[in-house]
């Protein structure tokens, strides 16, 4: 398994310079439900915490050590909807918002705090779609890839921040 530091990034090893999967859960949380983020090898790298006394709609990305990396916050804004993401008690990483909505397609935008914004395209409902930065891509997500009922597949490239994008 490659390292990550705290922040679930990938160190400098060989097999870094391959895209790492992770398994997740198709229906996310209901408050108070926890859930853990494993690699394709079986490997626990992320605990969901759905954090039954905070504000609603609001979950924790730990890392395997237990230390907070990002809290997601679903928003309601007018018609449309957002979610923050953001550095525990810190300032806020991206937020994602809607761009079109269609019955086959979807378009969101994750507007980036740090760096050029991420399109994400495809059935977000199905879980088949891809994340790009500067038509470069960034994470696919499929259920194509693994057989497990109600689970669907996260690959991000090298040299992201694996939480953040599984946080998006």
């Amino acid at each position: 398994d490659a390292q990550e530091d705290a922040g679930g990034r990938r160190g400098g090893k060989a097999e870094d310079h391959k895209p790492e999967r992770y398994k997740m859960r198709e229906k996310l949380l209901s408050i108070g439900d926890d859930f853990w983020i494993e690699t394709d090898r079986g490997r626990r790298a992320f605990k969901v915490d759905g954090k039954a006394l905070r504000l609603r709609n609001t979950l924790v990305l730990e890392d395997a050590r237990g230390n907070a990396v990002y809290e997601i916050q679903a928003k309601v804004v007018a018609i449309k909807d957002t979610m923050a993401v953001s550095k525990p008690r810190g300032r806020d990483m991206a937020t994602v918002k809607h761009a079109l909505i269609s019955p086959l397609r979807d378009r969101m935008s994750a507007n980036m705090a740090d760096g050029p914004d991420i399109d994400i395209r495809g059935n977000i409902l199905n879980h088949e779609y891809t994340m790009e930065r500067r038509g470069k891509r960034v994470a696919q997500v499929s259920k194509k890839w693994i057989a497990i009922r109600d689970t669907y597949t996260v690959e991000i490239a090298p040299g992201e921040d694996d939480a953040l994008i599984l946080a998006l």
